[in-house]
């Protein structure tokens, strides 16, 4: 009966009484919204309208309109239409102005269906009248009905924080290391960023000489792959991240920082300073300091970024994070003891924000790059350029917009076999719906898009030429430093690759304009000697100033002034000979010489305060050759690395070819040695005196 009334009262009306839906062609990517609109609403007739010819899409009819004022498409859409009814109009809201939006405006205002850019939708009633203002600003839907925490009685979407968190054992601590806390606000393996590859490498370094404990947010629900930092830090602690849910202008305190508050990492974090007592807590980025410690690792210097984005585009949301930045940042340097920067302009900036030339506390350590694992290999001939640069970080989705939007047609007309290759990182669309204005990149058939990849080394050897194209950055970019170690020339701007020590025309091609960078990686292609050129120097460059060992050196200095060692590695006398006798006597495996005879030799001892732990007797044989005669350990010392550290330390203060011998049945000692790069070269039968067993003579070849 419904149906029968519906179809009299409409057939009245000279209308069709089934109601169809509408998709407006107003702007770049209305297609694919027309096709997500015929998938959310399959029951209905579809029609698509577009101003001009347009091809067919597939389930919708076309009514093409005449090009025209927004009053003359108006009248054509009244015609189209007169004899139907609308139940659905689909309009793309773009930053470009259009006729047939207006138009569409006109003809159906209480049916609009909304899309951005995202392909997100949002129906544009009265009753919702600041949501759909907010949706036609341009806000993210998923943001829209985000209320602060000032007015809860309204809130429903809150902010979540997880309780869990996790515990893995790494490895054993020892008495001969100090012990430090380092605080990430992500875990730093798999290597997918810049952030992850430099918290990684200097971990590792330090680890040398100080237990690490991890404190790290975890964002994939406790499936990290841990075992590489298990190698090398004392434990890992995981806390997971919170879910933010909070409009980004609602606070004093910058959005970043308040994604990361979380109570549960707190407690951890102050109760295991109670338990060890850490002489140094290191906490990595600016939006961590609220948690405390005596170092903080400015990876950039946050408000510069900020103020560079303001500079770009003048609006009031940008002048209110460049302020808020400004605000926290320069409270949180003054907190801590020191204050690690990337880069001479960073320790600068800090510096200046605080009304001084320079900050007593600050101390420099750059980025750096793996030269063992990153080593050059031969270019091939082409015209493949390679970006690396993770979504995650929202300067990369810009550069990478400048790129294929200004230089990249540039070089199409000029070039048209060249290919470009991009390293987006993990989940790269995700964070590109977050900040740019499209569901994705437009698709390029010479344009390769990756995520997330394990091994970049591949990707820098079948490139010709690397391309940073960043507009705005601070810190320094580890991604230079990468293609600077595999030998292979950079076409940058100036800020992509500050901090760098690189000079146009010497070890890069640096560019800040469209039509500059072009020009650059055109010339670059087309000349291969150059680009041999500039590549080698910036080799050359990164082997003098930004090996991981010597940077990891550079944070271990600044974590003994905070921790003093407990240890003293220095050479014997003759107070330590009771000591060493003890130790001798309690170690029947070794040797059992004179103590008194150790002192004409080079013996040194480790000393724990007033204990002697173990202690190394070794002496010269000729030029670049030396003897270990004796190594022992305290038994109450034993399996706490003493002996790796005795072992280690005599062979790094005298590089050459080393010999000693070892009884046939000390496995343990045999153990050790070879894994310092000790090999079996002889046998001596009968070599021990109180038993007659035979001696293995061992042999470390010169380095």
């Amino acid at each position: 009966m419904k149906k029968l009334l519906k179809r009299v009262v409409f057939s009245l009306l000279g209308k069709d009484p089934e109601a169809v839906v509408v998709s407006f062609l107003s702007g770049e990517g209305a297609a694919a919204m027309a096709g997500e609109v015929q998938r959310v609403i399959p029951d209905r007739r579809h029609y698509v309208v577009s101003v001009g010819s347009h091809g067919e899409i597939p389930g919708a009819s076309l009514v093409a309109l005449e090009p025209g004022s927004t009053f003359q498409l108006y009248r054509q859409l009244r015609k189209a239409f007169r004899r139907l009814r609308i139940g659905m109009a689909a309009v793309l809201l773009t930053p470009e102005d259009s006729a047939l939006r207006r138009a569409a405006f006109l003809l159906t205002p209480r049916k609009i269906l909304a899309y951005n850019t995202r392909l997100e939708r949002h129906h544009l009633q009265l009753r919702t009248a600041i949501a759909s203002w907010l949706f036609l600003r341009g806000v993210p839907l998923d943001r829209i009905h985000l209320r602060p925490w000032w007015l809860w009685p309204w809130k429903k979407d809150r902010s979540e924080i997880p309780a869990t968190c996790r515990v893995l054992e790494g490895r054993a601590l020892s008495p001969l290391r100090r012990r430090a806390a380092v605080l990430s606000p992500y875990f730093p393996y798999p290597l997918s960023h810049g952030g992850a590859v430099r918290i990684f490498h200097l971990l590792r370094e330090a680890a040398r000489e100080f237990d690490v404990f991890l404190f790290a947010f975890s964002e994939s629900g406790g499936r990290e792959e841990a075992g590489p930092l298990l190698e090398f830090c004392a434990q890992v602690i995981l806390v997971g991240k919170p879910r933010y849910r909070e409009p980004r202008w609602s606070g004093l305190d910058p959005p970043e920082v308040c994604e990361y508050r979380s109570p549960v990492m707190r407690q951890l974090w102050n109760r295991f300073q109670r338990e060890h007592r850490f002489k140094v807590r290191q906490v990595e980025y600016t939006y961590l300091a609220p948690y405390g410690g005596n170092v903080l690792v400015e990876h950039d210097v946050t408000f510069d970024l900020y103020r560079q984005v303001y500079e770009q585009d003048r609006r009031l949301a940008g002048w209110w994070d460049w302020w808020r930045w400004q605000r926290f940042e320069n409270r949180a340097v003054q907190r801590y003891r020191r204050v690690i920067a990337m880069s001479e302009k960073d320790s600068w900036l800090l510096g200046l924000a605080q009304g001084a030339l320079s900050l007593p506390q600050v101390r420099i350590v750059p980025n750096g790059v793996d030269l063992d694992r990153f080593r050059p290999e031969e270019e091939k001939p082409g015209q493949r350029l390679l970006f690396i640069g993770s979504f995650r970080h929202f300067p990369n989705i810009l550069a990478y917009r400048f790129f294929t939007e200004q230089v990249w047609p540039r070089l199409g007309a000029q070039i048209p076999e060249m290919t470009l290759t991009v390293v987006a990182g993990p989940d790269p669309l995700l964070y590109w719906r977050a900040e740019a204005d499209s569901p994705a990149p437009v698709a390029d058939a010479r344009i390769r898009l990756l995520g997330f990849v394990r091994d970049v080394r591949p990707l820098y050897v079948e490139a010709n030429l690397v391309i940073v194209p960043t507009l705005v950055s601070a810190g320094t970019n580890v991604k230079v430093l990468e293609a600077m170690a595999m030998e292979r020339a950079v076409v940058s701007t100036s800020c992509g690759c500050a901090g760098l020590g690189l000079e146009h025309g010497a070890s890069a091609w640096i560019a800040d304009t469209a039509e500059e960078f072009a020009r650059g990686v055109a010339a670059l292609i087309a000349d291969p000697e150059l680009r041999r050129k500039l590549a080698r120097a910036a080799r050359l460059e990164a082997e003098a100033h930004f090996d991981w060992k010597k940077l990891g050196e550079l944070q271990s200095e600044v974590w003994r002034e905070l921790a003093p060692p407990q240890v003293e590695f220095r050479p014997a006398g003759q107070p330590d000979l009771p000591e060493i006798r003890r130790i001798q006597e309690a170690s029947p495996e070794g040797v059992a010489w004179d103590p008194q005879s150790y002192l004409a030799q080079d013996c040194r001892v480790l000393a724990l305060g007033q204990r002697v732990a173990g202690f190394v007797v070794a002496r010269k044989l000729a030029e670049g050759e030396f003897e270990i005669l004796n190594l022992a350990v305290d038994p109450e010392f034993r399996r706490r690395g003493v002996a790796s550290f005795l072992l280690r330390e005599v062979l790094e203060r005298s590089p050459g070819s080393w010999f000693l011998e070892v009884r046939e049945s000390n496995r343990a000692a045999r153990n050790l040695y070879s894994k310092f790069g000790f090999q079996e070269v002889a046998r001596r039968s009968s070599y021990y005196q109180d038993n007659g067993e035979d001696a293995v003579v061992m042999r470390r070849e010169s380095c």
